[in-house]
């Protein structure tokens, strides 16, 4: 497979079919012209870290790509530490496909071409640790089938109240991988997790991008859902960015009730481009914008327009002793949905689907990303708070919309009886439970023709090795999680 320049890429966007990315952002059908008979198998030559649980024995797992993988076209690339957000599109060039995926700690971008059977051929990366300059996360690859612009990979820094996001064209020359002009002023300054802008459909003629902040420091002022509204297609420098608050301008997480709806307004920060994240932070305080535990990962309704105008966003939770609760926010983490009003964005009603507190320890704990779908919510934990009360390693949930039945899907795998498995898995020796989290789960079925396929990424954090360091070749990551391993599994039979 050739690596296609940037000039020849640039000419063959209108070729690019439909995208995935992190929150599932997967509306418009990709019909093929024939039907595609994957016969999927694993690529990988490490096994899957996780396994189906009891009434989901029909999905099926299967590698796609791990650490130790040496790709035919790149022997020397290393699929790094920590996938996070990511997203997958058809290569312009009619070879199969192209997968993008955040390297959280490394703070690097990856780019890895698949053939047309979703082989791993070659490796790279597209931004590295000094063009990424915060940790990253989330992430969305926008598309002009979708989204009405792109395609551009929107991935927010996450390592401070300064952090900003990045739009990086994912076709892009490697040649730029250090650079640090590629962040969006108008989206503000946070730690932020996501930004994800609504599909075309919802709001015809706008650009919508709603920005979730994982903020834990009350001095920062908690964590906020975030709004950038342009009135034109895919401008992203001359909008007006916007806060979530109540309209009663009570700003307290936990007096909202699992399922009560309460009515939302967005109010608009000032002097945005201008502002530090420390000065919109405090913006937030003086307007009464809600305060949550920790906004992590954000996502729309699929289908209907009016689906498209719901969004759906977890708060992982806060606990300052990882026993008690922080006066005034969820612990265990929520599940919200915000219903938009159809004429405007900048109002709504916000619901609290799910509270893990009320079944502790047995429910969520640490919600960090979700993937919604027509009919469900899949959830994934990050539970490396390590509460002392946790039951269970890291799950993915899956969550009716319609019925709100909550059920688990997926578990990590640790195999903790199995020596061998261990000792490569496990070099750390840590006993925790939900030692391992999750990064972010996307649909591919549309852009694949096989319906109920998945994208699952995964952050083992206690497999390191020395030659898993520099991986994205900054030389600014070489021990401590700089040395961890990284895999990406394909689920394949969930409903959607």
């Amino acid at each position: 497979m050739k690596n296609l320049s940037t000039s020849k890429l640039s000419l063959a966007l209108a070729l690019a079919s439909t995208i995935v990315v992190t929150g599932c952002n997967n509306d418009d059908k990709y019909t093929p012209e024939r039907p595609i008979e994957f016969g999927l198998k694993d690529q990988s030559v490490n096994p899957a870290l996780v396994k189906t649980l009891p009434g989901f024995n029909g999905i099926k797992v299967n590698t796609l790509i791990s650490s130790d993988d040496k790709l035919e076209q790149s022997p020397n690339f290393i699929y790094g530490a920590q996938p996070d957000g990511g997203g997958m599109i058809k290569n312009p060039n009619g070879e199969g496909y192209i997968m993008i995926t955040n390297h959280e700690y490394l703070r690097s971008v990856s780019r890895v071409f698949l053939d047309k059977k979703l082989k791993p051929v070659k490796g790279e990366y597209l931004v590295n640790g000094t063009g990424g300059m915060w940790r990253l996360c989330s992430a969305t690859l926008a598309t002009p089938e979708e989204h009405g612009f792109g395609p551009t990979f929107l991935t927010a820094g996450e390592s401070g109240v300064e952090s900003m996001i990045h739009a990086i064209n994912p076709f892009g020359d490697i040649a730029d991988r250090s650079r640090t002009d590629r962040t969006l002023p108008a989206l503000g300054k946070a730690s932020a997790e996501n930004a994800v802008p609504l599909p075309k459909t919802a709001y015809p003629g706008k650009t919508v991008i709603f920005i979730g902040e994982d903020e834990s420091n009350p001095a920062n002022s908690m964590g906020q859902v975030n709004m950038y509204l342009s009135n034109s297609v895919g401008d992203m420098q001359n909008g007006k960015l916007y806060m979530l608050r109540r309209k009663d301008k009570n700003v307290v997480e936990t007096d909202m009730q699992v399922g009560s709806s309460y009515d939302v307004e967005f109010v608009e920060y000032t002097d945005v481009k201008s502002s530090t994240g420390a000065q919109l932070a405090a913006q937030t305080i003086e307007k009464g914008a809600i305060q949550f535990a920790r906004v992590e990962d954000l996502d729309y309704g699929k289908g209907r327009p009016d689906a498209n105008r719901t969004l759906y966003f977890v708060a992982t939770g806060v606990s300052p002793d990882k026993v008690n609760p922080a006066p005034g926010f969820t612990m265990w983490g929520r599940l919200y949905k915000l219903d938009l009003n159809p004429r405007s964005p900048l109002s709504g009603k916000l619901t609290p689907l799910i509270d893990g507190g009320i079944d502790p320890g047995n429910s969520i704990v640490n919600p960090d990303n979700v993937c919604v779908t027509e009919n469900f919510a899949y959830i994934q934990e990050d539970g490396d708070s390590f509460y002392s009360a946790n039951k269970h390693d890291g799950r993915i949930w899956q969550y009716n919309l319609r019925t709100k039945a909550l059920k688990p899907m997926l578990e990590m795998n640790h195999r903790r009886d199995d020596p061998a498995f261990n000792a490569k898995y496990n070099s750390v020796g840590s006993n925790n439970l939900s030692s391992w989290e999750y990064g972010a789960m996307y649909d591919i079925s549309d852009l694949i023709g096989l319906p109920g396929t998945f994208v699952v990424n995964l952050h083992p954090h206690t497999w390191r090795d020395e030659k898993y360091k520099d991986a994205d070749g900054s030389g600014l990551f070489t021990s401590g999680s700089g040395l961890e391993g990284g895999q990406t599994v394909i689920l394949t039979n969930v409903p959607r």
